[in-house]
């Protein structure tokens, strides 16, 4: 009889060890560099909702090697764009504990949902920037303001806010939003004249160096940098000293007098030089027309993609062409996010995964040529082709 006690206690304690070990939570060890893989198409995605997603939105994203959730995520559900990211980022990471998940903060814009900031300006009203009248300056929008990071205090608060975030278990970096709007001196200039746009400038390189000191070691810092702008010098590859990776968007714009071609060859040539040097790339490109919200530099907003005359034929080969764009410029570490706007209740893209994207890829066999216009790559299981005058390209998968 006591024999068989003891085999029945065994049990039992078996049995309560593995109720215990189901109920603890999913163990996620933190590394700065995401997963990557030539074995398919290198994926990113960036995106926001204000409320929380479901079981089949998390199983779509646990697929993304590398996500950032933008402002306003889940802050109608929870309250806040912190607690939501953090809501997001568990349920993520439940699923696929290797994907790599970035909290978005703007180094300089008030954007609202953020519990901390609204409490932070609620004792310190004068960290908001004021403009040469003494009212506050805003973004194009007439509502948003900015912190004003020419302020010690201001960039602590900052520097400990994006600490805090990047500290949970579930974060593994942080995306960092309005480095041009700083660093373009016209941005700031016209609003509150060139002696504080200067002030406010060296409070970001000085912000930028902490960040990276203190956090820099442990977490991803992608931020929103190269951009061919005639300030640049090299498109922004100066100040990519401060992070490991950047961020592309705008990247098809004909801007400064410079034809499309031209605008777009000197982006490719850009990413080319930060990929080779080992950066992490997240390419940003719009499937659908840039509206005016976008044009204005406040967000990436795009018009609802509709069936052309060929249906869906014009729309892979947009795709097509916007793959080719990247495969030219991509490198370990770099990723794409074909998108239509990062609303997801606005995109006609959700949820949904093109052909290309499962297809055989495998690693270049070397560098992209170029001549012209017209730029050649080799793939383990694709040979690339794109003329970037005509706006086509040729992708044959083998």
């Amino acid at each position: 009889m006591h024999y068989k006690s003891s085999i029945l206690l065994l049990l039992l304690a078996v049995f309560l060890t593995a109720c215990a070990a189901h109920k603890q939570e999913t163990v996620v060890v933190k590394q700065k560099l995401p997963d990557f893989s030539w074995d398919t198409m290198p994926l990113y995605m960036h995106l926001r909702k204000s409320t929380a997603f479901n079981r089949k939105e998390l199983k779509y994203l646990s697929k993304f090697p590398l996500i950032t959730f933008e402002k306003t995520t889940g802050s109608k559900t929870y309250g806040s764009a912190e607690k939501g990211t953090l809501k997001a980022a568990k349920a993520v990471k439940k699923i696929n504990p290797e994907a790599t998940i970035l909290y978005y903060k703007n180094v300089v814009v008030n954007w609202g949902g953020y519990k901390e900031d609204k409490a932070f300006l609620k004792q310190h009203p004068d960290a908001l920037l004021v403009n040469k009248n003494g009212k506050k300056a805003l973004m194009p929008n007439k509502r948003t303001g900015f912190f004003d990071i020419s302020k010690d205090y201001v960039r602590a608060y900052w520097l400990n806010h994006v600490k805090n975030s990047t500290e949970n278990p579930y974060i593994d970096g942080v995306f960092l939003d309005a480095n041009i709007k700083v660093l373009v001196p016209t941005f700031f200039s016209n609003r509150v004249g060139e002696a504080k746009q200067q002030a406010i400038e060296s409070g970001y390189l000085r912000m930028m160096s902490d960040l990276n000191t203190q956090l820099g070691k442990d977490n991803l810092l992608l931020a929103n940098m190269l951009r061919v702008r005639p300030e640049f010098k090299d498109s922004g590859k100066d100040y990519m000293k401060f992070f490991d990776g950047s961020y592309i968007e705008g990247f098809e714009h004909e801007s400064f007098g410079m034809t499309y071609e031209d605008y777009l060859a000197k982006g490719i040539e850009a990413v080319q030089k930060s990929a080779r040097e080992g950066k992490v790339i997240a390419m940003s490109l719009g499937i659908g027309k840039a509206l005016e919200n976008e044009n204005v530099g406040m967000d990436d907003v795009r018009a609802r993609l509709t069936k052309h005359e060929n249906g869906d034929d014009d729309l892979s080969k947009r795709i097509d062409y916007l793959l080719a764009i990247f495969l030219v410029c991509a490198e370990k570490y770099s990723y794409v996010y074909p998108h239509d706007g990062y609303d997801v209740n606005r995109s006609a893209i959700w949820l949904k995964t093109f052909p290309q994207y499962n297809k055989k890829l495998g690693a270049p066999k070397g560098y992209a040529q170029r001549d012209g216009y017209i730029y050649t790559r080799a793939f383990e299981h694709l040979d690339v082709w794109l003329d970037i005058k005509n706006q086509t390209a040729q992708l044959h998968w083998k």
